[in-house]
């Protein structure tokens, strides 16, 4: 699997409760910018409309050398999602304020998959104290090398 982008700050901002992997509509040439590895999704987030998934504020630079027609790189792009997890999607994020946050974007044969995550959001202090457990393992790491 070639991965094509990664929000990498997700796990920092979330707590991540379950993980889809979800197929998403292209045209031709955004196929081709992918294909080099251009595409931002850092900013972009997904909703659910009238019983589809789609994806928003994803950004997919137009090819270089594609004719006349050029898409909108930020254009809102439908995921492709089961009848029944796009239902219980639906209703986790009604009861529970949930979102839904696209991880990563890759290859997987000659499709191009998002994994799409439900997560809720952490508060600031949570924040911090994830922070301070990375450092404790960084430096528990760090104590485990120097006494080798």
């Amino acid at each position: 699997m070639k991965e094509i982008a990664v929000k990498r700050k997700a796990h920092f901002e979330y707590f991540i409760e379950e993980k889809y992997e979800c197929g998403i509509v292209l045209v031709g040439s955004e196929v081709k910018s992918l294909r080099l590895g251009h595409m931002t999704i850092a900013d972009s987030y997904a909703v659910i409309r009238n019983g589809e998934v789609f994806l928003l504020n994803a950004n997919i630079p137009c090819y270089e050398k594609t004719s006349a027609y050029k898409e909108d790189e930020k254009r809102t792009r439908k995921l492709l999602l089961h009848k029944k997890e796009i239902d219980r999607l639906e209703r986790k994020i009604k009861d529970n304020s949930y979102t839904l946050v696209p991880l990563r974007a890759y290859f997987n044969g000659s499709h191009v998959k998002i994994e799409l995550a439900l997560a809720k959001g952490k508060k600031l202090y949570e924040k911090k104290d994830s922070i301070k457990e990375k450092d404790l393992k960084k430096e528990a790491q760090r104590a485990i090398k120097n006494i080798k």
